[in-house]
């Protein structure tokens, strides 16, 4: 059903407005504060987790820094103080809405192996929540290479940063690693990551066209991965009907030639719902074996 309607508005849009995928892409939501843990409205996934996981208030920092010309906001879940010994997790969320739609993913991340036992860092791209500026391809490159600086700033080493992508987030994620700038990570995680945004146009429509006609967005984490090294975790969700495992996230695991790849294909999940399909205390085991060996 869910295949159904988004091929129905992407039919809209190719024919009723004539606009191009790439402004689509980024379904950004303004607030005008962020709320976190008071955050009553819909969560991606629509999963709350237990109040066991709860990070305490004086290991949360919400803050901005400057992307080119751009004030982003950010959340730093842990001692800052410690960056320049801990190892953190560069989480970069998926293309709708804000930090509060995806809190309930970073406290996830900061209960990895125990409570704060690693950094996680989650910004805002520019146009999404208080952030600044509208978000484009590069844009979302220069916004998180200006979170990795930030890190490199307090003390972050390229050995001791883990970058993680869910979904939208897997681009940045995946360009950096392949191309760093700020900092070299040394792992790589992707959560629901598609292949390239041609596939995703070709998935979502019946025309026999190439993606190039309707979006001029250069993103292919299919190639970039290729480009890759380092140890590289996948995770996706057999039933996802928003990015085909078959047509985007196994494209990309195959693809992928570095020294370890480990692979979580999760029978059941959606889109975006794995955390809470896997079990959380199994999703974040996962990723603390893969983290720590």
């Amino acid at each position: 059903m869910k295949k159904i309607f988004y091929l129905i508005s992407f039919l809209s849009i190719v024919f009723s407005s004539c606009l191009r995928l790439d402004s689509n892409l980024y379904n950004s939501s303004k607030l005008t504060e962020y709320k976190l843990d008071n955050y009553q409205d819909e969560t991606d996934g629509d999963f709350r987790i237990p109040a066991s996981y709860d990070i305490p208030t004086d290991k949360i920092h919400l803050f901005s820094l400057t992307s080119g010309t751009y004030k982003i906001y950010a959340v730093y879940l842990g001692d800052i103080a410690d960056i320049s010994t801990d190892t953190v997790i560069m989480y970069c969320h998926g293309n709708k809405n804000h930090i509060d739609y995806y809190w309930q993913r970073a406290k996830l991340l900061a209960n990895i192996g125990s409570k704060n036992r690693f950094g996680v860092l989650m910004i805002d791209y520019r146009g999404f929540g208080l952030s600044e500026g509208k978000c484009t391809e590069e844009g979302l490159y220069e916004d998180v290479d200006a979170a990795l600086a930030w890190l490199k700033q307090n003390g972050l080493t390229s050995d001791r940063l883990i970058m993680q992508g869910y979904s939208l987030g897997s681009a940045p994620a995946t360009k950096l690693t392949a191309t760093p700038r700020s900092l070299i990570p040394s792992k790589l995680i992707l959560e629901s990551p598609f292949a390239s945004a041609e596939v995703m146009v070709q998935d979502a429509s019946v025309l026999a066209m190439p993606g190039s006609y309707l979006t001029s967005l250069e993103i292919n984490n299919a190639e970039e991965i290729k480009n890759i090294k380092q140890p590289f975790l996948w995770i996706h969700g057999k039933a996802d009907s928003f990015l085909s495992i078959e047509t985007h996230g196994e494209v990309v695991f195959k693809n992928y030639s570095g020294i370890k790849g480990v692979a979580y294909r999760i029978d059941g999940a959606n889109h975006a719902d794995v955390p809470s399909i896997m079990g959380f205390s199994n999703y974040i085991k996962a990723l603390e074996e893969f983290i720590t060996h």
